[in-house]
């Protein structure tokens, strides 16, 4: 495979540049899947259920019908059956990814509240919700379970967890008897609260049919997962069905998975024959797009008195749903950081009347490392050592999981950098002694890592080059806030050694080269060599018309002794003597040429493990007498491999970051054990960190090189920029209190002694 040439790297990749879809985007010109609307679309809007078990015992329509504008109401008895079973599956490969292996409005089963049990559909918006309020729908109501305490008794051990992707239990050596060996031993019980996606743009679709072929316009992290999953359920060859997603206003997982939402917009479409217009509204996106599930970790973490790991024990219970055996894999990354030979696992789930949770920002890393790094700080505690020195001791140049070598890591140079540029060393251990007036003062840190998930099947891409100089870079993804249009210019330009300015990001629509779902943090590095391999093909083919061409000044020159830069082709180690692009293009008469590359992802027995590490460092102040906590700055220092934008790189991490402060003291959905239903889902009730409580945060980089995971050698930054941050927060408060919060988000009840999750 052709590299990047030199000159053209250092020029074009890693420097900053502005998204392209930025200017559209806060200028309004950027069109949102529930914006479009195709001559004579209709609306359609979802009634949920009203109890969290039981059954639909009748359905009267009469009033919603005979209200203005109705034109159909939908539901289990008059919809018509899938074609295909769904299936709950990650889409990584950009496979059909159902969200839930259940499809609302088939029989009268009600799972849990908030369920689709019926839908309207009208010539407006209004007369469709004020109809679906006219619907009577009755229930049979049976008990319900919703909480740890209800499902405890019921728990059980699944044999795989995440879609069957990983054992429900893990482990290596003989934890019993490394904890017998332990000189100081830690043990703990954490609980985080339910967490929900709250994007700015909720979930939407509008479908279209036309002469047997669908569009849909989706709100997605992966059209082409969109296309499959929708064409299998409905029962279509993927190349009659098309997803345009050019613009989604954010996700954070909960746009990852494909929900009912685009094939039952599909299903009212095909029902009224007119384009329909589906939006889930901001409460329904509490019971529509999955979540980040409630959770009791019992941690056990043993060591030496020079503080080697000698044993580490972490059981989590979590509920699931009634048809799924999903929770967040928590476990893995915490038996994977620290060189500890002993180690086990164990999830328990019990079968709750909720949906499936689903993929939020850091599955299972942002809360399993909250529990690890908590623990890491009291032992540091019990052992009279610093934090930092701790973790130095007990690093690990190979994953301990699996013997194999980190193709990467860079986590030494991220605890040394962050420690100096955050003044760590000048901190005064004790707890409970700064302050800073009437505030308590405290520092804390956390270590932060986050899987390298490589995309499954080969990523395609192509690139144009047209006789005028521009380029188009095309794939199928879609950009909801990662900067990847950026990045798509950034590398085409490199490659083909023309300005990032010359080239035009297409992406958003299933008809352009297929690409994997940007899910897992895997988006931007597999686009991205697409893009590099399409690119460097359509250099080669120019150089080789070049090279071959008697009018050329290149002719006769070996291929690989040319290189590229400003537009232009000439021999190695030298700007003279060659020719541009647009000259060997007008010559030929082609008014362009155009390459599409497809690149095949590492598979899992490579021979190395691949993670991205990172160090984080924060500072709060407690206010003692109101239990307030101010995060006050943050600091984080990644080692993500080659970054490929410097701004847009920044931009994911400090986003993580900032989530980190609401992961640790404001996010929590909390369920009403008596209707089973969700009590705050609102954005009025559901707490989220605002520019107010926004710290000062700064982001460096420990740019480490990775030969391995792709031929940028580029890891991903959306999510692991949230890892860790939570447990920085809670160490800098036990660091300000002298109290130990183990619980998730730290309430000023607890703050102030009158709740759970905190000890002395």
């Amino acid at each position: 495979m052709s590299t990047v040439p030199h000159r053209a790297r250092a020029a074009q990749v890693g420097r900053p540049m502005d998204r392209a879809d930025g200017r559209a985007k806060v200028t309004g010109a950027a069109r949102y899947s529930a914006e479009y609307a195709p001559p004579g679309t209709v609306y359609a809007v979802l009634v949920g259920a009203r109890i969290a078990a039981g059954e639909v015992t009748g359905i009267d329509a009469r009033r919603a019908l005979r209200s203005d504008g109705v034109l159909a109401v939908l539901s289990h008895l008059n919809l018509p059956p899938l074609a295909a079973e769904p299936h709950l599956l990650p889409s990584l490969a950009g496979a059909a990814a159902s969200g839930q292996s259940f499809f609302p409005m088939r029989d009268a089963r009600v799972h849990y509240a908030g369920q689709p049990v019926a839908m309207v559909v009208a010539d407006t918006l209004e007369r469709a919700g004020h109809a679906a309020e006219l619907l009577e729908v009755s229930y049979r109501a049976e008990p319900h379970v919703t909480g740890l305490e209800q499902g405890r008794e019921h728990a059980y051990e699944p044999e795989r967890i995440f879609a069957g992707f990983l054992p429900g239990r893990i482990g290596r050596g003989d934890v019993d008897r490394g904890l017998a060996e332990a000189d100081t031993v830690v043990e703990s019980v954490h609980r985080l609260a339910a967490n929900h996606h709250n994007p700015i743009e909720p979930a939407a679709a509008t479908a279209q049919w036309q002469d047997g072929r669908l569009t849909v316009h989706d709100s997605t992290q992966g059209p082409t997962a969109t296309r499959l999953t929708v064409a299998e359920l409905l029962g279509l060859p993927p190349s009659q069905v098309r997803v345009l997603a050019p613009a989604v206003g954010g996700s954070f997982g909960s746009k990852a998975m494909v929900w009912s939402h685009p094939v039952l917009a599909a299903m009212a479409a095909r029902h009224v024959r007119a384009p329909v217009k589906l939006a889930v509204t901001r409460e329904q996106m509490f019971t529509a797009c999955g979540h980040r599930e409630e959770q009791e970790h019992r941690f056990t973490l043993g060591a030496r008195r020079d503080g080697t790991l000698t044993a580490m024990r972490h059981h989590k219970l979590s509920p699931t749903s009634p048809f799924d055996d999903w929770t967040e894999p928590s476990l893995e990354m915490p038996t994977r950081m620290y060189a500890c030979p002993n180690h086990e696992g164990v999830y328990r789930l019990f079968r709750a009347n909720t949906m499936t949770p689903a993929f939020m920002r850091a599955p299972g890393e942002a809360s399993g490392m909250f529990v690890l790094e908590t623990a890491m700080d009291e032992l540091a505690g019990e052992l009279g050592m610093d934090p930092v020195e701790l973790r130095l001791r007990n690093h690990c140049d190979d994953d301990p999981s699996t013997g194999l070598p980190w193709s990467s890591k860079g986590l030494r140079e991220c605890y040394a950098r962050g420690a100096e540029m955050f003044g760590w060393h000048d901190r005064d251990p004790v707890p409970g002694t700064r302050t800073d007036g009437h505030w308590l003062v405290g520092t804390g840190m956390a270590s932060a890592v986050y899987p390298v998930y490589q995309a499954m099947g080969p990523q395609r891409a192509r690139v144009r080059l047209y006789a005028d100089g521009r380029a188009t870079a095309e794939t199928a993804c879609s950009d909801f806030g990662t900067g990847v249009g950026a990045v798509m210019r950034q590398v085409a330009g490199a490659a083909l050694g023309i300005g990032a300015e010359q080239v035009e990001a297409r992406y958003g629509d299933t008809e352009l080269p297929t690409t994997v779902a940007a899910v897992g943090s895997a988006g931007t590095g597999a686009i991205a060599s697409a893009v590099h391999t399409a690119a460097s093909a359509l250099r080669e083919q120019m150089v080789a018309r070049a090279v071959a061409d008697p009018a050329s000044p290149l002719y006769g020159t070996d291929p690989g002794r040319v290189e590229a830069a400003g537009g232009r082709m000439f021999p190695q180690g030298g700007s003279g003597g060659g020719e541009a692009y647009t000259d060997v293009l007008r010559r030929h008469m082609m008014s362009d040429a155009e390459a599409l590359g497809s690149w095949d992802p590492p598979g899992a027995d490579g021979g190395y493990a691949a993670a991205t590490f990172g160090a984080q460092f924060a500072e709060v102040g407690v206010d003692p007498d109101l239990g307030l906590v101010r995060v006050r700055r943050m600091l984080g220092v990644f080692a993500p491999g080659r970054v490929l934008n410097a701004k847009t790189a920044r931009s994911q991490l400090m986003g993580g970051m900032l989530w980190g402060v609401g992961h640790a003291l404001l996010e929590a959905t909390r369920m009403d054990p008596g209707s089973g239903r969700w009590a705050n889902a609102s954005m009025g009730d559901y707490l989220l960190p605002v520019n107010a409580d926004a710290p000062e945060v700064r982001v460096e980089f420990a740019e480490v090189e990775d030969a391995v995971v792709n031929p940028l050698g580029a890891k991903g930054v959306g999510e692991v920029g949230v890892v860790g941050a939570s447990a920085a927060i809670a160490n800098a408060v036990h660091h300000a209190t002298g109290r130990r919060f183990r619980d998730l988000p730290i309430t000023i009840e607890a703050v102030l002694g009158r709740g759970q999750g905190a000890s002395a």
